[in-house]
């Protein structure tokens, strides 16, 4: 199991926990982010939302991401995982656990993973709502 996927199909967050404790036992703290879709967003319902990404870009850019956050934060591993499909309330989209010998260093790799993600990673998101389709460009 890699440490850096784009998947369709959905993940398991006690896998990737079990995955990424076995890496060391030096790890103390683990800080998960996993972002599930809406069914209301901007003032209207949101029946299903639509992810594509740039083909072999994405990825790329994911690999890259968790190779600076290693760099930057003091931590042991980082695992980020993002589907690419059609997804409805409630469903999980995105996955990023980071793990370090403390809490801390591993919710600053946490957040600054999940903010640097939506930045510079090309995958692009497009709710279907009742009245129609719309492309969400901002990234709260």
């Amino acid at each position: 199991m890699h440490s850096v996927r784009i998947q369709q199909d959905d993940f398991s967050i006690e896998a990737e926990v079990d995955a990424l404790r076995a890496v060391s036992k030096r790890i103390g703290g683990i800080a998960t982010f996993l972002g599930c879709a809406r069914d209301f967003s901007e003032g209207h319902e949101v029946l299903s939302i639509e992810f594509e990404q740039y083909a072999g870009m994405a990825e790329k850019a994911m690999r890259a991401l968790r190779s600076e956050a290693l760099e930057r934060f003091d931590i042991i591993e980082a695992r980020i995982i993002h589907r690419v499909t059609t997804v409805h309330a409630g469903d999980q989209i995105v996955l990023i656990v980071v793990g370090a010998e403390h809490r801390g260093p591993a919710f600053e790799a946490c957040a600054w993973l999940i903010d640097t993600l939506k930045q510079r990673v090309p995958i692009w998101k497009k709710e279907v709502a009742p009245d129609g389709e719309t492309w969400v460009s901002l990234h709260p």
